[in-house]
């Protein structure tokens, strides 16, 4: 079969790779109809996450039919369309059965980490779903069930993002008529913004350097603020009568950029893989900014929910202004399976349409070119599914 596979930093090649088979009893085989390509992907490509071993398939998003199930799943067959959540979870340890699904004791073979798809050996090593097929551990837990009502477009961005953004909006522990700032519009932070609104939000402020990605923000009922066009934080707090806003969301992580430039130093300091050569993979330039805009900008007492991705070497934060504001501070990887059932129904039931962030489509043939159009952030580029040979 076809598949996106990592050869090391800078390196991503599709190439023929052997099918995948049932390897323990909770197994599935699902055949995908629709991946996607995620800003969490460029982590792996730019070197700013290590250890991401040559020959693994990338892609933690998927949707498609179950073609086979180990003797345990008892709630799939052959047949079902269904969502792949993007972090595996047992079911059954105590972190799955609190909902923190993403801290599943049971998930992960190489340590205590986030199991999830198409990452480093620390996240357990498993293959990913820019592929025709993938094996699917802990299939009855990681696998939701798609009603006819969901079509795969829509499902697509049920297995990662909207739930990731969902979380976000949800740790930020908004109530009505809360001022909220997003930082990074890309497809999670679009997601937090209308996350945010469903969640009663009054107003949403929207803060990217990236004009397509503002005007999708606008579309939602945020207000845009550029920071290459001026300062975020002094805008943040103009617009909100000096106070701050009471929540921010950090729905950017390590890849920021600064308006002053890039940071040499702090991009070493993450860039634990070494980064990629040319112009194609090149990590943010700024990996602490958006913490240190969240911490200035926020309200006092306000929450800061952070959902953008920041590997381990990531060592930096403004803790002693946080500490001075009595802010609350909430971070944590998406337990995808605790959320999805909700943002299936309320696909079902038309109360939400995803469809609107999904702005490009190509075959498995054309991901790589399509990396590079998503890691470029070129105009339109916000979010691209890909759908797999055969599909």
């Amino acid at each position: 079969m076809k598949a996106v596979v990592h050869h090391g930093v800078g390196d991503i090649r599709v190439d023929d790779v052997p099918e995948p088979a049932i390897q323990a009893p909770f197994d599935a085989i699902v055949r995908l109809t629709a991946s996607a390509i995620c800003g969490t992907d460029l982590h792996f490509v730019r070197g700013t996450m290590p250890g991401t071993a040559d020959g693994r398939i990338l892609g933690h998003e998927g949707v498609g039919v179950v073609e086979e199930v180990g003797p345990e799943v008892r709630n799939l067959r052959r047949g079902d369309r269904v969502v792949v959540c993007s972090t595996i979870s047992c079911g059954s340890c105590s972190y799955c059965r609190a909902g923190y699904f993403s801290q599943c004791d049971e998930a992960n073979p190489n340590g205590p980490g986030t199991a999830f798809f198409g990452g480093p050996d620390a996240a357990g090593g498993y293959d990913g779903m820019q592929a025709e097929k993938v094996l699917v551990p802990f299939a009855h837990s990681t696998c939701v069930k798609l009603p006819d009502e969901v079509s795969d477009d829509q499902a697509i961005l049920l297995s990662d993002i909207f739930p990731t953004g969902w979380f976000g909006a949800d740790m930020a522990e908004i109530e009505a008529g809360d001022v909220v700032a997003v930082l990074g519009c890309g497809p999670v932070g679009q997601f937090a913004i209308a996350s945010a609104f469903l969640m009663g939000a009054g107003r949403v402020l929207a803060v990217d350097q990236h004009p397509d990605r503002l005007e999708t923000a606008k579309r939602l009922g945020a207000e845009a603020v550029d920071f290459s066009a001026e300062d975020a934080v002094e805008a943040l707090q103009r617009l909100t009568g000096g106070i701050g806003p009471d929540r921010v969301i950090d729905a950017v992580g390590v890849e920021a950029e600064s308006p002053e430039g890039p940071r040499p130093d702090e991009v070493a300091e993450v860039a634990q893989d070494g980064t990629a050569d040319g112009e194609r993979f090149q990590p943010g330039g700024a990996p602490a900014q958006a913490l240190e805009w969240a911490v200035q900008a926020v309200a006092k007492a306000g929450t800061i929910s952070i959902i953008g991705v920041y590997p381990p070497g990531m060592t930096s934060f403004p803790i002693g202004d946080a500490m001075n504001k009595n802010l609350t501070i909430k971070t944590g990887n998406c337990p995808h399976r605790r959320y999805i059932p909700h943002l299936v129904e309320l696909v079902r039931t038309g109360a939400v349409d995803p469809t609107a962030i999904i702005t490009e489509q190509d075959t498995m043939q054309g991901a790589i070119a399509a990396y590079e159009a998503f890691d470029a952030r070129s105009p339109g580029w916000l979010k691209v599914e890909l759908l797999p040979q055969g599909a």
